[in-house]
């Protein structure tokens, strides 16, 4: 294989849609925490401004388009929308996926990733644990299995969907939550419209085994290490560092790219062919939850090229070269490739740099 296989995390937000309206105020979009969003200690990069696509909104098919001209430069395989399915037919932010399958542009591969987790309205206080419900993530047996799989099948059928030995690949946020029978629910009902089944995809947290996901009738399994710089230091004195770190920029944690990046990757896990490394640009959760977040200071494109080029270097080795890169334009979660004023487009130049170097491009 001449290069990997990297599918974008992307989230179809950045348009105002009545449930937003209601909970949050008219108008709000995920920019209006970025925009409102303020440096908590000295040298932290906020707010994040987008560059060359602006505060874009995403049912414009001319910004879905600059997107993927972008995506393409940098070397990304294809999207993975998130899909909010929240069972029985309940569906939130689908009419951004829903157009470009009826519209056949852009022309760009993609898959679904199923957020399948109720929606809350996080009490970021530290003193609270008392979370409103938005809306509830529940699991109606077959019919609601057959409903959704329905819905899903224009987009299986889509020669733009992304396919592994014919079948199509849907990832799931919470394996632990899905009832038992859905995979093979829905393998059947796949089978029976001509794909060999559907190739699952499970997304676990760190430290969960995931030997077990696979015998359920998983295909791949993926991880993204964010947090492990901090909770699996194992030199005492760093980690108090990094707390005292924190509390004095006011922030729940704040710990460095440089040495966070040692973290995101565990050789010996991501060289098995069953399961997808994960490429991770930045992190900065503070737009959403202040005071309250877990940060990635100093984040920079020198830094994500090196990870890029640990990570490939790895699945360069495998018959299955997937990798799940988180993300494509999460700016609440300060994580996303897309230029900014800060760095341009340098993330995706260092994407693009770290490809043509482990694959002599």
């Amino acid at each position: 294989m001449d290069k990997p296989i990297i599918i974008a995390y992307y989230l179809p937000q950045y348009h105002p849609f009545p449930e937003n309206d209601k909970w949050w105020g008219k108008g709000f979009t995920e920019w209006t925490n970025v925009g409102n969003a303020k440096p908590l200690f000295k040298g932290h990069y906020q707010p994040k401004v987008p560059k060359d696509l602006g505060y874009y909104d995403l049912r414009l098919p001319e910004t879905r388009q600059q997107q993927v001209e972008l995506a393409r430069e940098a070397g990304i395989s294809g999207f993975c929308y998130w899909h909010y399915w929240f069972g029985n037919g309940r569906q939130l932010m689908n009419e951004i996926i829903d157009d470009v399958i009826a519209s056949g542009t852009p022309d760009f591969p993609f898959c679904f990733g199923w957020a399948n987790e109720s929606w809350k309205a996080k009490q970021w206080n530290k003193n609270s644990k008392n979370d409103i419900l938005l809306m509830e993530q529940v699991y109606g047996g077959e019919q609601d299995y057959l409903q959704h799989f329905e819905y899903a099948l224009k987009a299986f059928k889509d020669p733009r969907y992304i396919k592994i030995d014919n079948k199509p690949v849907f990832l799931i946020y919470k394996p632990h939550n899905l009832p038992p029978d859905f995979i093979p629910y829905w393998n059947d009902l796949a089978q029976k419209h001509g794909f060999d089944g559907i190739y699952f995809v499970s997304r676990i947290l760190s430290g969960e085994s995931y030997e077990d996901l696979i015998s359920c009738g998983f295909d791949m399994v993926t991880c993204e290490r964010i947090m492990d710089g901090y909770k699996k230091n194992k030199n005492i004195f760093k980690k108090i560092f990094i707390r005292l770190y924190s509390k004095i920029r006011n922030i729940h944690i704040a710990i460095s790219y440089k040495t966070s990046m040692d973290y995101f990757t565990v050789e010996d896990i991501d060289s098995r062919e069953d399961f997808a490394p994960a490429l991770i640009p930045n992190w900065d959760h503070s737009p959403r939850s202040k005071e309250m977040a877990y940060a990635i200071t100093d984040p920079d494109p020198s830094l994500f090229y090196q990870h890029a080029v640990r990570v490939l270097n790895i699945v360069k080795q495998k018959k299955n070269q997937m990798v799940f890169l988180k993300s494509w334009n999460e700016w609440g979660e300060g994580n996303y490739m897309e230029p900014d004023l800060k760095y341009g487009k340098g993330y995706i130049t260092a994407l693009r740099k770290a490809i043509e170097k482990v694959y002599n491009l």
